[in-house]
């Protein structure tokens, strides 16, 4: 896939995103312009509030996970991932996050897999439940797992197939920009992704990444 093909998927992916949160924001503004009573402008303020931090959050890790952050080294420090994620979907109390990520630093490339992996998983549970985040490195390389388990977990059939490689660069849709993302770097890695779903109510994906 050429590059200006994956910016115009990852804009449309990120578009998407930002619509609720940023959509809340305006319909807040509007509501506050014309409500006088004291009690439902604070409400309005905490709504404004709320979207503000969601819109601030979702940038955060679109940023690190899609961006050029983490400056101009070859590594990034891995707190900065577990603050993005933490940032993403451990605002609402709906997904518990676990961390065991030992390595201080990643390089961006790894980082950018861990991140989009854990985008990925997070979405898929749908009703909420638990999202770890691990990553192991050996002598033959670095192994990346994310676990997302709850009641309900639902993983679109097409993320499945771009993450492990079966799906044509001409078949990936704006949805599965985080996918692509994913696949490309494992795959220049000479590395494999894995997804394993089958339980129901639990999902693996993981990473492996020659040294």
């Amino acid at each position: 896939m050429k590059s200006h093909e994956f910016a115009s998927l990852l804009c449309s992916r990120l578009c998407h995103d930002l619509l609720s949160p940023v959509g809340a924001l305006n319909n807040g503004i509007e509501l506050l312009a014309d409500e006088h009573d004291p009690e439902m402008r604070a409400r309005c303020l905490d709504l404004l509030a709320e979207s503000a931090r969601a819109s601030a959050n979702k940038l955060k890790f679109f940023r690190l996970a899609f961006g050029a952050a983490g400056g101009f080294g070859d590594s990034v420090d891995t707190r900065e991932a577990r603050a993005a994620i933490e940032g993403l979907f451990g605002g609402e109390g709906r997904i518990k996050l676990g961390w065991m990520v030992d390595e201080p630093q990643m390089s961006k490339a790894a980082l950018k897999v861990m991140l989009n992996i854990a985008l990925i998983a997070g979405d898929a549970l749908v009703r909420g439940g638990s999202l770890d985040v691990g990553a192991e490195r050996h002598d033959q390389g670095l192994d990346i797992v994310v676990r997302a388990e709850g009641s309900r977990i639902v993983l679109d059939p097409e993320l499945k197939k771009v993450l492990v490689g079966e799906t044509g660069e001409d078949e990936v849709a704006p949805r599965a920009a985080a996918a692509w993302l994913v696949h490309s770097l494992v795959q220049e890695g000479n590395g494999r992704v894995q997804v394993a779903d089958e339980a129901g109510n639990m999902l693996l994906i993981g990473a492996s990444l020659p040294a």
